[in-house]
């Protein structure tokens, strides 16, 4: 199941090798990345391997995260969708855009795309975010797509945050 999405302004779509300049820009950006897993930047080659592990998540479970790219001008912006790898507490929407596109609304926007994906298409009754506590403009998109604080957690030793939402 390799779906493509659209919402207004975006397109949700499989990652292709043409996307790694700009995947790999954003994953290079200390800033971007500091709440991503360990919170470090990733190299080119990581980035590589991060969009091939994405690739993968579909082929193994069946969704994932998307592509995005901006439907007017075609730029990929980032990527956004779901994600629940082995060890993971719960399925998650996730997001991360491009810090010089931050501010736009594309995370909201495409969060909620993959949230009815989730809920209408693989008949989830419940999903969540796993976010970091410092991480403010993240819990606000949580906020937007109508999610709240379920609990905190550890996670691989970082304090986490899951916020939820039922269907």
């Amino acid at each position: 199941m390799r779906e493509t999405l659209e919402t207004e302004r975006l397109r949700l779509r499989q990652f292709v090798e043409t996307d790694l300049d700009a995947y790999a820009r954003i994953c290079a950006d200390p800033e971007s990345m500091r709440y991503i897993g360990p919170g470090t930047q990733l190299s080119r080659a990581e980035a590589w391997r991060s969009m091939a592990q994405l690739l993968g998540h579909w082929e193994l479970r069946g969704y994932g995260l998307w592509a995005v790219e901006e439907k007017r001008t075609g730029t990929f912006v980032g990527r956004i969708g779901l994600i629940y790898p082995e060890g993971w507490p719960a399925i998650e929407v996730g997001w991360l855009i491009d810090r010089d596109r931050c501010g736009e609304g594309f995370a909201t926007e495409g969060g909620q795309a993959a949230m009815q994906f989730a809920f209408d298409r693989l008949n989830l009754p419940h999903i969540s975010s796993v976010i970091r506590p410092q991480n403010a403009p993240s819990i606000r998109v949580a906020e937007k797509l109508g999610m709240q604080p379920e609990r905190a957690e550890q996670l691989f030793g970082w304090d986490v945050v899951i916020y939820s939402r039922d269907r």
